[in-house]
């Protein structure tokens, strides 16, 4: 990813823990979740690697809320390969799904927000919309109230590049993933990536 000349180096990430994350969000009752390799390890109850960073979604409308909440950090596009620092507008730019808050105190990285095109109701996936299911089936929570994205979706979206730290997570999930969401992730990966190794796995 490019950076322009006033932001900060790309890779200075020392990010928050999901708990430091919750606290800091414990005020807001919108919908939002962990996602990532993050997600999966709150659902298994114990950290399975090391992770880079922070990963979590929100609805769009909803993104001055998080942005006044997350007060103490610097926001900065991530689009395109290309990271900006965000405009004073509440508003978040159209088109602009992934957003990087920076502490400025600590000179680090700390969270990765991304936009998630579902409703409250319903959760929907990023690459294509019209896959969507209840939001209460595919936002869990830890027995501390942490919410993370369910694991078959987050597994769908690591199945595209599929990384060495992302096969390690599916093979991690494979064992404890219940039925009902390892037919629907292979329904899935069948339809949108044909082929794909992990659909001949579930």
């Amino acid at each position: 990813m490019n950076t322009q000349v006033n932001v900060p180096d790309q890779e200075a990430w020392n990010a928050w823990q999901p708990a430091e994350l919750a606290q800091r969000l414990s005020g807001i009752s919108l919908p939002w979740c962990v996602a990532g390799g993050w997600a999966l390890d709150l659902w298994h109850g114990t950290r399975t690697r090391e992770h880079g960073d922070l990963e979590f979604t929100i609805l769009r409308e909803n993104f001055n809320e998080f942005r006044q909440a997350l007060s103490g950090l610097e926001f900065y596009t991530a689009h395109a390969g290309v990271l900006k620092e965000m405009p004073v507008d509440p508003n978040p730019p159209s088109g602009v799904m992934q957003f990087w808050g920076f502490d400025r105190v600590a000179g680090c990285w700390r969270i990765d927000m991304m936009i998630e095109p579902g409703t409250a109701e319903s959760w929907a996936y990023k690459r294509d919309p019209s896959y969507k299911r209840p939001r209460v089936e595919m936002v869990m929570r830890t027995a501390d109230g942490i919410p993370y994205l369910n694991p078959s979706a987050v597994l769908l979206f690591k199945a595209r590049d599929r990384r060495p730290k992302d096969q390690h997570d599916f093979e991690r999930a494979l064992p404890k993933l219940p039925a009902v969401e390892r037919e629907w992730l292979k329904d899935c990966l069948n339809v949108l990536h044909p082929g794909n190794e992990w659909a001949l796995q579930l």
